[in-house]
């Protein structure tokens, strides 16, 4: 089976602390380390954990830490198809870790995202049997819609709107705002499937048919760490699995179980994925 992620990589300065520190405090981190992470990086590693390869189509900048996110990509078991913004600093993000298994994020620099006149083999993605878009231009959605399964989420809204092109799943949040599926979302992409995660409660699809159904939270395989990419691991599992010829429940069940591992595993690490298979 053949898998692409098209999205973005930031690279994060990870902080470990015990909370967040409050107005005007200096509060000693528990630990630090820095990598290659962001959204579409962490449906990457996941996809690649969970099915052995991943091909991932992203945008960097032009200066050392761009050099850094690209090499931890490629170690990381990633076939990597990175395009250089001439110019561009690497956007960074700082990271905080917290006790309570929570993450919260400092970005800097505007948006680093594929775009369709990047020097890129769009055409790659054409045999793919499953592509997931988190974030890229138009025109990255119309190349990666060649897939033979297309899912998306709602943080390319915008990209979406324009491409007017039919996914196979539209996949976000039922409890983050900025992963909300709206109507002129459902209208210009005709998805097959509206899947919305709820966190620990599970989460929810519904059909163009008018099917619809719930899934249960699984239970996390050991000791949670933090949630830094569990929703962009769900939906690269789910991706995987509708490539498959799962069925959407099965799919969503997929999601679940591999969210759930991903929430025991410091970031950006995922652990090894197949097992959940």
């Amino acid at each position: 089976m053949t898998l692409a992620v098209v999205g973005h990589v930031e690279w994060v300065d990870f902080v470990v602390a015990p909370r967040l520190p409050a107005t005007g405090e200096i509060l000693q981190a528990s630990s630090a380390h820095e990598a290659a992470a962001g959204g579409g990086a962490m449906a990457a590693y996941a996809m690649r954990s969970l099915t052995g390869a991943c091909t991932f189509f992203c945008a960097v900048g032009e200066d050392h830490r761009a050099a850094w996110t690209v090499r931890g990509l490629e170690a990381a078991g990633l076939e990597v198809r990175a395009a250089v913004h001439a110019g561009r600093t690497q956007r960074r993000t700082i990271t905080h870790l917290t006790d309570d298994g929570e993450r919260t994020i400092t970005v800097l620099g505007p948006p680093l995202e594929p775009r369709s006149e990047d020097d890129l083999p769009w055409d790659a993605l054409a045999p793919c049997d499953g592509a997931l878009v988190v974030t890229g231009d138009a025109g990255a959605i119309r190349a990666a819609r060649a897939a033979r399964v297309l899912v998306s989420t709602p943080r390319a809204r915008a990209a979406l709107l324009e491409a007017g092109v039919a996914v196979d799943a539209l996949v976000g949040s039922a409890t983050d705002p900025h992963e909300t599926i709206d109507d002129a979302l459902r209208s210009a992409t005709r998805p097959r499937y509206v899947v919305e995660t709820e966190g620990a409660q599970g989460g929810r699809w519904r059909a163009a048919d008018g099917r619809c159904g719930r899934w249960e939270a699984t239970s996390p395989p050991s000791d949670p760490v933090d949630a830094f990419g569990c929703g962009d691991a769900f939906a690269a599992a789910l991706t995987a699995g509708l490539a498959s010829g799962r069925s959407i429940e099965e799919a969503c069940a997929l999601g679940a179980r591999v969210g759930a591992a991903v929430l025991c595993e410091r970031a950006p690490a995922v652990g090894d994925l197949s097992r959940w298979s």
